[in-house]
This record gives structure tokens, C-alpha cells and sequence, in this order.
């Protein structure tokens, strides 16, 4: 699995490095294609429930699952950048929003909080803990900042498959829900926005975007539980992919 997420990671950052005015994100989608399949990878989304594409690439107001085309990117906006992938038969999958070129003050305040909110959760992966202690510790930190959680669309277990259980909230009471156990890996990924939580389901049956139209970012880890603490194995190679992090990122493709 660290060497499915690494894959994901290092496509990721390749694919961050290009966002920039005027291109589209369909291109971000056949590169980051050519690249898995290069790696010898398979894309984990593309034909899942029969997505169309590699990646989700979801701009501003949309939450999750947007389906790259031939849109170009402008200026101000921000993207979040969706990828899984399959590797000698096993799954990664990890998340990040960006901006493209200078954005607002407060949509840079939503990035900024909505990774922090990854960083909390991941502090409480401990063999022992419980599910629903990750889900508050990212509502707990996205609220004490103004922002709101979306209900409608939840992290997951993975492994051999891309979703399995447990489910992982981004909100409720700590101390419920299925315990934590060594070996266990979390696809852990914050979905915030700006103003209400409530989202709905474009006709394209795919691309979730916010109610109110107002921003939205989302952020995801896969992260082993093991007895030295939370392993994060999507960190990108300029990060600390793979090591164990100490206190001081559905049906469908999420």
C-alpha cells in the first residue's frame, strides 16, 4: 500500500506543479493517466460505477467528483485534485486543493484550515481509538473557524478494494463508532466549505458542488494504523511520505 500511495503522491505533486491559468483539466487528466499507467498502475477511478476519468477535479464551489474537460483554469479559482490508484493489487488514494496563480485571503483561510483539519484527525489514528474521535477532531477544528462540514460524502476504509469499512465521518461525538486496530488503513479526507454544508448532485450525475455556491475544499491521506502511531503513506516525496507522524489529508470516487 505505501507503494500505491507513493505513486499517487508523486503524481499529485507533478500535477500541482502544472495548475496554472489557461490549462485545462482535462490535460491535468491525461497526464496524470500517462503517469500511473507509466508506473505501472491502473487508474482506481476511472470506469468505477463508470466514472469516465482518471482524476476528480473539482473547482470552487464543486465539493468532490468533478469530472475533468475541456474548462480552463482562471485565475483565483481554487482545485481540488482527486486521484486513486491500484499497484500490485492494492489501493491508494489521497486528495488536495490548490489555487490557481493568486486567490482571496479567504479562500486561502479555507485551504489553509480544511488541511490543518487532515493533520488533527490523522493525530488520533491510534490502535485503540475510535473511528468517530477522527470525524470530531476535523468538525471540531473546521467550526472554531467559521467553515462547515459536508455530511453527505465520508472517508472510508481501503485496502484490496478502493472503499471499505469502516465509514469515516467528518463529524459527531468522539468515542463511538468501530474501534482502531494495527494494520488498519483510513482514507481520511475533510470536505469543508465556506458557507453552508448542504450540497447537491449536478445532472451529471457525478459532480457534487455546495448549495449556496460558495467555496469548497477537500483534502485526503491514506494513513496505516500501527503501534507507533498514525503512518501517512501519501505524503508527497517533499513531505515526510511514509513516516510515522507524531502530535506536533461511498460509492462513489471520494
Amino acid at each position: 500500500m505505501r507503494a500505491a500511495n507513493a505513486l499517487v503522491a508523486d503524481v499529485l505533486a507533478e500535477l500541482c506543479g502544472m495548475v496554472e491559468p489557461g490549462i485545462t483539466t482535462r490535460e491535468l487528466d491525461t497526464l496524470g493517466e500517462i503517469r500511473v499507467r507509466e508506473a505501472g498502475g491502473v487508474p482506481a477511478f476511472k470506469g468505477y460505477h463508470g466514472y469516465p476519468a482518471t482524476l476528480c477535479v473539482s473547482i470552487n464551489e464543486a465539493v468532490v467528483h468533478g469530472i475533468p474537460s475541456a474548462r480552463q483554469l482562471t485565475v483565483g479559482d481554487i482545485v481540488s485534485i482527486d486521484m486513486g490508484v491500484v499497484l500490485g493489487g492494492y489501493y491508494g488514494d489521497s486528495a488536495l486543493t490548490v489555487g490557481v496563480g493568486p486567490i482571496s485571503d479567504d479562500a486561502g483561510r479555507l485551504l489553509k484550515v480544511t488541511e490543518e483539519a487532515l493533520e488533527h484527525a490523522i493525530d488520533h489514528v491510534k490502535v485503540g481509538g475510535r473511528v468517530s474521535d477522527i470525524g470530531h477532531a476535523v468538525q471540531r477544528h473546521v467550526e472554531s473557524n467559521g467553515f462547515s462540514v459536508v455530511r453527505e460524502f465520508v472517508g472510508h476504509g481501503i485496502g484490496t478494494q478502493l472503499h471499505e469499512e469502516p465509514q469515516i465521518p467528518n463529524y459527531g461525538e468522539p468515542g463511538r463508532g468501530p474501534r482502531l486496530s494495527e494494520g488498519m488503513v483510513l482514507a481520511i479526507e475533510p470536505m469543508v466549505n465556506m458557507g453552508n454544508p448542504e450540497v447537491r448532485v449536478l445532472d451529471d450525475g457525478w459532480t457534487a458542488v455546495t448549495r449556496d455556491g460558495s467555496l469548497s475544499a477537500h483534502f485526503e491521506h491514506s494513513v496505516a494504523v500501527t503501534a507507533d502511531g498514525p503512518m501517512v503513506l501519501s505524503r508527497p516525496l517533499s513531505g515526510a511520505r511514509g513516516d510515522v507522524v507524531g502530535s506536533p489529508g461511498s460509492p462513489a470516487p471520494v
